[in-house]
């Protein structure tokens, strides 16, 4: 079994309820169906019903009358989240009159689902950008308690076994916050350690990432490395951590004895952590295209519930695949918050 069927039995496990923004657009809607012929999750499609059914009709989709679809606007919850909206933006100035359009943007509307306990992750970006993604989840599901940035991870799936967990390894940060300062590396070490359980199912042995191994070398970018590490540790005394590190010391057992004696990792790590979105979005992409990694991602981290942004160039597979992982992030979120 692949890592993606793994990922979509784990969330027929534990079903989670999904909203999908962009509703009537083609991709999704097609997604939809075999979202919920896998049983992959509880579907929330924000439409008008008519256009669904118009392509339901067009492309001999059988399933969606098991989603729930909602039409933005007009549906019986309109006020209450319109409501909602306005006590949490009032403090920046919005009016509720402002409150009462912006609830009927289906990506508004998606993340007062949300924050009104009425869903538990949110998918969207096919025919959105990603700004506009992410505007109204910052601005109303914001981020965990203890975190302040939100990261993106991929999952880079390597043909060599012998790297990371079977051939498994997570890099982060590669897409989202250029240049992190020592407190925020360290939250996206922690975040992308809950990433890593919640979605793959293995304890992160996690790599902070640098030029310098254990002192090797002398400068501000390696001492932002190791106060990180030390600042994660704190924020999560389970995590199996350690930095700074050279890749080779992370990755290779030899090395690491060499290098890093002592170190926990032992270089057997499946997590990166990269100091900056430079190395970060490079590095993956030269180990995807050098190595011929399957990336996944990227998976977004940090919010108080999952919102991921797809690819506008994204296929149908690309989002059945993200919201089977989005419900695993839902589920190991719950299961961290008892």
């Amino acid at each position: 079994m692949n890592l993606i069927d793994k990922i979509r039995d784990q969330a027929r496990l534990d079903c989670q309820r999904i909203v999908l923004p962009e509703g009537d657009e083609e991709r999704t809607v097609m997604a939809a169906d075999a979202i919920i012929r896998e049983k992959l999750c509880e579907l929330t499609l924000i439409a008008d019903p008519a256009a669904v059914e118009k392509k339901a009709h067009q492309y001999g989709l059988k399933n969606l009358q098991d989603a729930t679809i909602i039409n933005p606007r007009d549906h019986p919850k309109k006020q209450h989240y319109s409501d909602l909206l306005y006590e949490i933006r009032k403090s920046k100035g919005m009016t509720r009159q402002e409150a009462g359009r912006l609830v009927e943007d289906p990506l508004y509307l998606g993340t007062l689902m949300i924050k009104a306990g009425d869903a538990d992750g949110e998918v969207a970006g096919a025919r959105n950008a990603t700004g506009d993604v992410l505007r109204p989840a910052f601005q109303i599901v914001k981020t965990l308690p203890g975190i302040s940035i939100v990261s993106g991870a991929f999952i880079m799936i390597l043909q060599d076994h012998s790297f990371g967990e079977d051939g498994v390894i997570v890099f982060a940060d590669g897409a989202v916050h250029p240049d992190p300062d020592e407190r925020q590396l360290a939250e996206i070490a922690v975040a992308t350690a809950g990433t890593t359980r919640s979605i793959l199912g293995f304890e992160p042995r996690i790599a902070m990432m640098s030029f310098s191994t254990k002192g090797s070398a002398s400068h501000p970018m390696v001492d932002k490395v190791v106060h990180a590490t030390r600042l994660a540790k704190e924020m999560d005394p389970t995590l199996i951590i350690d930095g700074e590190l050279q890749a080779d010391a992370a990755l290779i057992e030899a090395i690491a004895a060499s290098k890093a004696p002592g170190s926990p990792i032992q270089g057997n790590a499946n997590v990166l952590i990269f100091p900056d979105l430079n190395v970060g979005n490079v590095a993956y992409k030269l180990v995807q295209r050098l190595a011929k990694a399957e990336a996944i991602g990227p998976v977004l981290q940090g919010m108080a519930a999952p919102i991921n942004d797809l690819s506008r160039g994204c296929s149908v597979s690309d989002i059945v695949n993200l919201v089977a992982i989005t419900a695993n992030q839902a589920s190991g979120l719950k299961k961290r918050a008892h």
